[in-house]
């Protein structure tokens, strides 16, 4: 995975969180970064980082996490646990950089790369600050967390009226979520397809303030 993903500063100099911004399939890292840049005024002590996904999706521009054909699990979750190793290599090298704490990670993701920021997220050794899902699924059983560990606060978000990824993947991730004790925030974005509207965003900023409130 290319390390010259954009990146924004913090705002006050020094990074005490690092937020990883996880692009969706045939997209880039600079597709996200807007995020960044909503949320740095809430969030100055935050560095953020957008990569590229390693390949580039045949025939496009933009890049894919795994090459995804469908949306089911035989597909899905091996995709994610082949990308897996690579997303975790750059959040390793950028905690790293950053000088930055690995519980005061944040993840993350649209689409395809929600579906990396969940699979990623809830298998690190050291669980990150927060994960934030918009418009994915979850890629397969959520394993148990590190002895004396937790599970990470998670939100997730879809548009009701998305036609590219089912509205009710989020419903069939909640439930994974509560039946091993994560009870998620979540948000159904009425009226919205494949993408993060306003309301979403501005929820998502606020459960971030939360997650990183009183953090180390």
């Amino acid at each position: 995975m290319s390390s010259d993903a954009p990146r924004l500063a913090p705002l006050n100099g020094k990074a005490r969180q690092l937020v990883v911004l996880v692009h969706g399939y045939g997209a880039d890292g600079a597709d996200l970064l807007s995020l960044g840049q909503h949320w740095q005024q809430a969030l100055p002590d935050a560095a953020f980082a957008s990569p590229n996904a390693p390949t580039q999706v045949p025939g496009a521009p933009g890049y894919q996490w795994f090459p995804l054909r469908t949306l089911d699990a035989n597909d899905v979750i091996p995709g994610a646990a082949s990308a897996a190793p690579g997303l975790e290599a750059f959040l390793e090298a950028e905690l790293k950089a950053q000088n930055v704490a690995p519980e005061n990670l944040v993840l993350v993701g649209f689409s395809q790369g929600a579906m990396m920021a969940l699979y990623v997220g809830l298998r690190r050794k050291v669980p990150p600050a927060a994960i934030l899902a918009f418009s994915g699924q979850l890629p397969g059983l959520i394993p148990q967390p590190a002895p004396g560990g937790h599970y990470p606060p998670v939100f997730i978000s879809h548009g009701d009226s998305d036609n590219v990824v089912p509205p009710q993947l989020m419903f069939l991730a909640m439930g994974a979520m509560q039946q091993v004790g994560i009870t998620p925030d979540w948000h159904l974005a009425r009226g919205v397809a494949h993408g993060i509207d306003p309301e979403s965003l501005e929820l998502a900023g606020q459960f971030l303030l939360k997650a990183l409130a009183n953090r180390p």
